[in-house]
């Protein structure tokens, strides 16, 4: 079995962000700092995330927090897009998604028949939500 999941990179905020996509997606949420891990360099780094890992129903992935050693740049190269049939819960991970962050397409049909939107987070994370069309 081959698979993809998408690892998220935090400065500083990985844990805290993890709870957040927690508290919307469900699932099991495991999570190690540095310190746990035997890993940190100082004290600034025992708090910080080493590895977390979110598992829901319907997918999986990962995040860890960067160090004065490996920083962080955010940018928008990467996205994390949500898709399926299901327009409630698709919905309402958009919304939940927007809170403290900003709507950057708001859901709407398109052109190709769904209904799309894109989101970028409180913690500086894009998100596109594809709701397919009813058949």
């Amino acid at each position: 079995m081959i698979y993809l999941n998408a690892y998220l990179n935090f400065m500083g905020k990985g844990g805290e962000a993890m709870k957040f996509y927690h508290s919307i997606f469900g699932g099991d949420l495991n999570a190690q700092t540095f310190g746990e891990s035997g890993q940190a360099k100082n004290d600034a780094e025992k708090d910080l995330l080493i590895h977390g890992e979110l598992k829901t129903k319907y997918f999986t992935f990962y995040a860890s927090d960067g160090n004065e050693e490996h920083p962080v740049t955010f940018g928008n190269s990467v996205n994390m897009c949500l898709g399926g049939d299901e327009e409630e819960e698709l919905t309402k991970y958009f919304t939940a998604l927007s809170e403290g962050g900003k709507v950057n397409m708001p859901l709407a049909k398109q052109f190709w028949g769904d209904t799309y939107g894109q989101v970028t987070d409180k913690y500086g994370i894009h998100w596109m939500v594809n709701i397919a069309a009813k058949k």
